[in-house]
């Protein structure tokens, strides 16, 4: 593709690639890759919640969630979003499209830690443009839905709309902030272990630019066994970017800082911090149990892992 005339004119002409080629390129990658993430992510919830209700494909407008599917509806998703993110971005910046992975890597692969601010606000920069496309495209079906509902953004029921956005707690929590922050943690530490296993090339890495792919399943794996807590947002800018959005659009408390009267109250930190506590451990776990067995075999020289045969298929 080296022959495609760039859209810069500076690159038309030979200059201008050092700008490009360094950090500043990374990150404009890290904001289409997070912008994706987002429109295809907070789109498919915003598809469930008030999309369907309000076009009449369901029983009225109010009626979602009323089984598993509608369930598998979000996690396919949001796996599907994660993917194509990663196949858009991976080339140029490594697709984190994620702060715990940005800091995981900082801590336990070599990632700059000069970079890890640019990529954080390139991440936080692209959910918050992403979460405003979703508006832009969805507005018309959540005022329509919160209409029938008759409710307004503020009020208690208005977390249900917010949740297009965002994620909030179960109501089972009773308001706790542990639970839902184990749950960030938990689901975060799969997370950064999988996609540390994924690309880890000494390991059973995927081959044929399938990574992407992978790391999307792995998404919908989190999604269908730790989802319901707390959303599984696994990612602060997934999270605080569209909660920005949400605030900035009429939310108000409910987005931030995150308080329904009753249920819970300034929420926004559990899926800033349990996220990125969650990212350091799956990458030490990881490193822990595989990482230091596969380093120790490659020093070794082994060129046959362990309880394998030439002639396994």
């Amino acid at each position: 593709m080296s022959d495609v005339t760039p859209l810069r004119t500076a690159l038309r002409h030979g200059s201008g690639l050092k700008r490009l080629d360094n950090t500043w390129g990374e990150v404009l990658a890290e904001f289409l890759g997070t912008f994706v993430l987002i429109a295809f992510g907070d789109g498919v919830v915003a598809m469930a919640v008030a999309g369907l209700p309000g076009s009449g494909r369901t029983a009225d407008p109010t009626t979602f969630f009323q089984g598993a599917g509608d369930w598998l509806l979000i996690t396919w998703g949001w796996a599907f979003a994660v993917a194509f993110g990663v196949y858009v971005a991976g080339g140029v910046s490594g697709a984190h499209i994620n702060p715990a992975v940005t800091l995981a890597f900082a801590v336990r692969r070599r990632f700059p830690w000069r970079k890890v601010l640019p990529y954080m606000a390139a991440q936080l920069v692209g959910a918050f443009v992403g979460a405003a496309l979703v508006y832009l495209v969805y507005h018309d079906a959540i005022d329509a839905f919160n209409k029938a509902l008759g409710t307004g953004r503020t009020d208690a029921d208005g977390n249900i709309t917010f949740s297009i956005f965002a994620t909030f707690p179960a109501p089972y929590f009773n308001g706790n902030m542990f639970g839902p922050f184990i749950d960030q943690v938990v689901g975060t530490m799969f997370l950064v272990m999988f996609v540390a296993a994924v690309i880890d090339l000494r390991n059973t890495a995927v081959k044929a630019n399938l990574g992407p792919f992978m790391i999307g399943i792995a998404v919908a794996a989190i999604g269908m066994s730790f989802g319901a807590n707390a959303g599984y947002a696994i990612n602060p800018a997934r999270d605080l970017g569209p909660r920005l959005f949400a605030w900035a659009a009429g939310w108000g408390d409910v987005a931030m800082p995150g308080t329904v009267d009753g249920s819970f109250s300034w929420y926004f930190w559990v899926p800033i911090i349990g996220p990125l506590v969650g990212g350091v451990i799956g990458v030490l776990v990881y490193d822990l149990f595989i990482g230091d067995v596969l380093h120790s075999r490659w020093l070794a020289g082994e060129k046959e892992p362990v309880g394998r045969t030439t002639d396994e298929v």
